[in-house]
């Protein structure tokens, strides 16, 4: 493995295809392999920068690489599996489906003891392998099935705080899935055998997965669903099970921001459903809002998914657009900051009717910026190509539908 490694190191800029067809120059590396750590480490660039630049790491799979955690959700499992194993000291977790290692590898930064499981054996050789390189000592590598059975085996003599578990994704001829029934190995055929070894599991799921059918199939010990974002992109569902548990789950919107800070909103469906949103402000109609120093609020990707579409009004006092357009209000700049910690902030600069009079001035007078089309009679594309803009600036139209005053256009820029 250390020549591999070494060879990887040597040859990072080279051009893998060349390298495949002179792989004869090298007889004692195994090529294939080495192609597959070289394009491996460059997908880990700015994803697992730490893995990146240790040039004494292999990557068997290109798969692995392209499906594993980032530095900042798996930091973010790490700190949320702490908070579930509680206040002892020396706490355990086995992740049951370790894959390139990068989880396992945040748990033991926090952990006493990790057990890395994995069935397929290249990625088992090279984990072990990488581990060392990273000096991840508490880190045990085991190469076993998590089927019915067989958790027994996996564990050992070890009775885990925690298990975890991130089913692939993937079904016959590479289909990606999106059913937790679906996904390999089966969270809902092995629940009660791993809760026969430990109180706490945590679950990773696709962020495309239905949040309340999902907590639906996994039953009462449901206990948290995290939904995860980082750079502007919904990663991951976490989900949080106790064996004891039987009050219900709440859900937290969670965006990890570029310097590393963590926002999360949190709820319960039955505060999402009894919630009454301010549709407007009550105060002024919406086209005089750009006169009184205004902001629009549009929700991050952890928060659409969550689904606080109403909790967000009623629980900071801002005007929804409508009851299925997702925009909202903002009428101080104190109550901007606080938001923009969990979304994005326009300040509004002008508000009219969406007709062809203000699309022709708004195009005229803004030759440069993003346009959003939301529920009026035109998509995105369409209301870019009438107001004649291209992208560039700090500004930003959006077409959008108000229940009280049909569909408006706001001019504004990025606060």
């Amino acid at each position: 493995m250390e020549k591999l490694a070494e060879f990887v190191s040597q040859h990072m800029s080279d051009d893998t295809a060349r390298l495949i067809m002179n792989r004869k120059r090298w007889p004692d590396i195994d090529m294939d392999m080495a192609v597959n750590s070289i394009e491996s480490r460059r997908k880990l660039k700015g994803k697992v920068q730490e893995w990146h630049d240790n040039p004494g790491l292999v990557f068997p799979l290109k798969l692995s690489a392209e499906q594993c955690s980032s530095s900042a959700t798996g930091r973010y499992k790490a700190d949320m599996a702490e908070r579930m194993a509680g206040p002892a000291a020396g706490w355990s977790v086995a992740d049951l489906t370790g894959g390139l290692g990068v989880d396992c590898w945040f748990f033991s930064m926090k952990a006493g003891k990790v057990i890395y499981n994995e069935m397929q054996t290249p990625l088992c050789e090279a984990a072990r392998h990488n581990f060392k390189a990273l000096g991840a000592g508490n880190i045990s590598v085991v190469n076993e099935i998590a089927e019915p059975g067989n958790i027994g085996n996996i564990l050992g003599e070890t009775v885990p705080d925690i298990v975890y578990m991130d089913p692939a994704r993937r079904g016959e001829g590479g289909r990606k899935v999106f059913l937790i029934e679906e996904c390999t190995p089966d969270v809902l055929t092995l629940k009660e055998e791993i809760f026969s070894y430990t109180r706490h599991m945590l679950i990773k799921l696709s962020p495309m997965a239905d949040i309340s059918m999902v907590c639906g199939r996994l039953g009462s010990s449901c206990r948290e669903v995290h939904v995860v974002a980082s750079g502007g992109e919904c990663k991951e569902l976490l989900i949080w099970m106790d064996r004891e548990w039987q009050e219900g789950y709440t859900i937290t919107a969670v965006e990890i921001h570029n310097d590393g800070r963590v926002s999360g909103f949190t709820f319960s469906p039955s505060e999402e459903k009894a919630a009454k949103p301010l549709h407007g402000s009550g105060k002024m109609p919406i086209a005089d809002f750009c006169q009184q120093g205004c902001y629009l609020f549009e929700p991050g990707k952890a928060l659409m998914k969550a689904g606080a579409f109403n909790l967000i009004s009623e629980r900071f006092g801002i005007g929804k657009l409508g009851v299925s357009t997702h925009y909202y209000i903002i009428e101080n700049e104190d109550k901007a900051k606080e938001l923009s910690h969990h979304g994005k902030i326009f300040r509004i600069i002008r508000c009219s009717p969406l007709d062809k009079r203000s699309i022709k001035a708004a195009g005229n007078d803004f030759p440069k910026a993003e346009v959003t089309a939301r529920n009026i009679p035109m998509d995105t594309d369409t209301l870019r190509k009438k107001l004649g803009t291209s992208s560039g600036d700090d500004i930003h139209i959006f077409g959008l539908k108000s229940d009280k005053e049909g569909n408006l256009l706001f001019v504004t820029s990025r606060s």
